[in-house]
């Protein structure tokens, strides 16, 4: 077990500098983004790289997206930079916006999965958007917690997942958008969504035109294109039903799991959660900003032993609600639907 050393952003000024120390030394750190926590390494090193498959028990067949500063560096890893992404740069970054762009060899082929493309990302959080200043190179870094389980969305999920696992964590705080960034492949003419996250299908549209959305989300590829799009992710401890429909038919599913004597806990909108009664009830918020920003903590809340069984309530897949209903999707044992 290894030191895990915490830095607070708010108290430690040295932080930045010497969690960049670490990753130039090819050491692992995590840190928040606008999105959810990242665990990050020198995306130029496959032994750094390496460091990160290993903390978390991630698939090495599983792409990461590489984060850089500024404009300038994102040209640096790529052979070229089409105008659709020109567009995307300049309408949503930095932001939750990763783009699949040809990459030109410069980050390690752990990063890309072999695949001749890559994702690069600018985050708009000020602390990722220093750190990443500060050491000057491209950050590999998929979400900060163990794979498949619920993304981190504070320092304290990091460290319940990670702690002895990696070499730093950067504490800043909650992050903001609570689901991660929506992935676009740029490498055709129109653009498609791999992975629906921070900026909306709408959003986009609004500035391209039309926009695809690529059929293996609903399947899963033998070679991913973006993270997410293969393996099971965002799973609580405990078993996870979604159930489409009214308040009625959700609470109908309550009384006949808890006749069977298990413990039932509910996540619902604000809305629905007056509505019904169970063992656990946690609401999710009141709008589905709110409601994305709160999944991955509420879904950490549940623990094995106090709860059997967890229900939710479906969500309608407009705006932010695509990325909502995609990960819960990813995370539930059995769809409900009417």
């Amino acid at each position: 077990m290894r030191e895990t050393k915490r830095w607070n952003i708010n108290t430690d000024d040295g932080a930045i500098k010497e969690a960049a120390a670490l990753l130039k030394q090819g050491k692992t750190v995590a840190f928040p983004t606008e999105t959810v926590y990242g665990l990050g390494a020198d995306a130029t090193s496959q032994q750094a790289v390496s460091g990160i498959f290993q903390a978390k028990g991630r698939p090495e067949d599983n792409p990461l997206i590489a984060h850089v500063a500024t404009k300038d560096q994102l040209r640096e890893l790529v052979t070229d930079l089409p105008p659709l992404a020109e567009t995307l740069i300049d309408a949503f970054t930095p932001g939750p916006l990763t783009m699949i762009l040809p990459s030109n060899g410069i980050c390690a082929t752990n990063v890309t999965a072999g695949l001749s493309t890559i994702g690069v990302r600018i985050p708009d959080h000020p602390v990722a958007h220093k750190l990443l200043k500060t050491c000057g190179i491209p950050i590999a870094a998929p979400s900060a917690n163990i794979s498949g389980k619920p993304s981190p969305t504070t320092a304290n999920h990091v460290w319940a997942d990670l702690h002895g696992k990696i070499d730093g964590l950067v504490d800043g705080g909650p992050t903001g958008v609570g689901v991660e960034s929506t992935v676009v492949d740029c490498t055709q003419d129109l653009p498609v969504i791999l992975r629906p996250g921070g900026i909306t299908k709408e959003q986009i549209e609004q500035v391209t035109g039309a926009v695809m959305v690529d059929p293996a989300l609903a399947g899963s590829p033998d070679k991913p294109k973006a993270p997410g799009m293969k393996y099971t992710h965002y799973a609580p401890e405990v078993p996870m039903w979604l159930v489409e429909g009214s308040p009625e038919k959700i609470q109908a599913v309550i009384n006949r799991a808890q006749k069977e004597h298990k413990q039932v806990g509910v996540m619902a909108s604000n809305q629905t959660a007056e509505k019904l009664q169970a063992d656990q009830m946690i609401s999710l918020g009141g709008n589905m900003q709110e409601i994305a920003a709160n999944l991955y903590d509420v879904l950490r809340e549940f623990k094995n032993g106090d709860t059997d069984l967890i229900l939710c309530e479906t969500f309608p897949t407009e705006n932010i609600g695509q990325a909502v209903m995609n990960r819960l999707e990813k995370a539930a044992s059995e769809y409900m639907k009417e």
